[in-house]
């Protein structure tokens, strides 16, 4: 089976996709992958080459949900076709709405990530104001949707969000990301201290519900060095925000290192179509504190320690309960991992996949 799939290399979905791609290329497929948004760096790209059954392209279109970027679009959707015309695959899995809508003669599914409305919604309230660029991009997205064969999306709640915002009743299906559990460490001793990954400046993320002086336990914030940053910088030079320790991008070695160390992990995010960061902390046996949302429960069910959704104050006294009290710290530490180790495996979601492509494509070539 050839395979031609789409990516990007803007946050999760890159993980997402050298995960599958990796686990799909040892199953014996051969893959056609095409990025856009930015060109990754060496240390982003590395692990594809071992993988000789992949030809990668990288590109530097712009991403569907990006201002501006119709031009783009249609380019990259020029360039799609004439890979396709010159590789001939079998199969196209798009990791992006927009190329959907392709005019060629094959079978396809989409992805579907994340999306600028639901996202709005989750964190606003409310659909977004109308404008132009809102009604172009859905537009793309319901063009996209309505040529797909199938409609994949990580959790049960972001399928009905696409489907309930964008009008759908395109054949779904649930696959849940994974993660390659030997990469993480759940056996190292656990410090003092709880761990979170998100941006401040992204309200979806919900960071600024850490921004507290009573905190309970030392708490390590990773992610971008951007507004607000500065702000809490001098916060903390006036004596604020003492057990709030802020640090900017990891590379995955030092994230690795944090989540083995971490005794809990804090999910704060009101916006959250799967959450990998949490299946990371799983595997490294963190204990999770998570935002009492739908996602986070559909995943984790009894599995984490929920705080009310969206209460600052909530989270500070469910922090405090844990932190107070080890050996529940320790049963969800553990759970977790369980959890992690049954549902959220790079393995698992090759295997679901694979079931699924061969559902699409002649009997001949599903066996080849």
């Amino acid at each position: 089976m050839h395979l031609l799939m789409t990516a990007d290399t803007v946050g999760g979905v890159w993980s997402y996709t050298r995960e599958l791609v990796t686990q799909l290329s040892h199953r014996g497929i051969r893959i056609t992958l095409v990025s856009f948004g930015q060109i990754p760096s060496a240390e982003q790209s590395e692990w594809l080459e071992t993988l000789s059954a992949v030809t990668y392209h990288p590109t530097a279109f712009r991403l569907e949900w990006m201002q501006d970027a119709q031009a783009d679009l249609q380019q990259s959707a020029d360039f799609l076709l004439s890979l396709i015309h010159e590789n001939k695959p079998d199969l196209l899995h798009f990791n992006q709405f927009y190329y959907g809508a392709l005019e060629c003669d094959l079978p396809r599914i989409v992805v579907a990530h994340s999306d600028v409305v639901s996202w709005w919604v989750s964190v606003h309230g409310a659909e977004p104001p109308d404008s132009e660029w809102i009604q172009q991009y859905r537009n793309n997205v319901a063009h996209g949707l309505n040529a797909a064969d199938v409609l994949v999306a990580p959790t049960r709640w972001m399928l009905d969000q696409v489907r309930q915002l964008y009008g759908q009743s395109k054949t779904g299906k649930v696959v849940h990301n994974g993660r390659t559990s030997k990469m993480f460490e759940p056996n190292v001793e656990k410090q003092e201290y709880a761990l979170s990954v998100g941006r401040l400046w992204d309200a979806g993320k919900q960071a600024n519900l850490l921004l507290r002086d009573d905190l309970p336990l030392t708490t390590i914030l990773v992610g971008p060095e951007q507004s607000p940053a500065g702000a809490i910088a001098s916060a903390q030079s006036m004596g604020h925000l003492p057990k709030l320790w802020m640090k900017g991008a990891q590379s995955e070695a030092e994230l690795r290192q944090l989540f083995a160390r971490a005794a809990i992990y804090i999910a704060t995010s009101r916006y959250e179509p799967f959450g990998l960061a949490a299946v990371e902390a799983a595997f490294s046996r963190c204990a999770i504190v998570a935002n009492d949302i739908p996602t986070f429960r559909e995943l984790w069910v009894d599995d984490a320690v929920y705080f009310e959704r969206n209460n600052s104050q909530s989270l500070l006294l469910t922090i405090q309960e844990l932190a107070s009290n080890p050996s529940r710290r320790s049963e969800y530490g553990n759970r977790a991992l369980e959890r992690a180790s049954r549902y959220f495996t790079s393995e698992r979601m090759g295997e679901e996949y694979l079931r699924l492509y061969r559902s699409l494509v002649p009997a001949e070539v599903a066996v080849a």
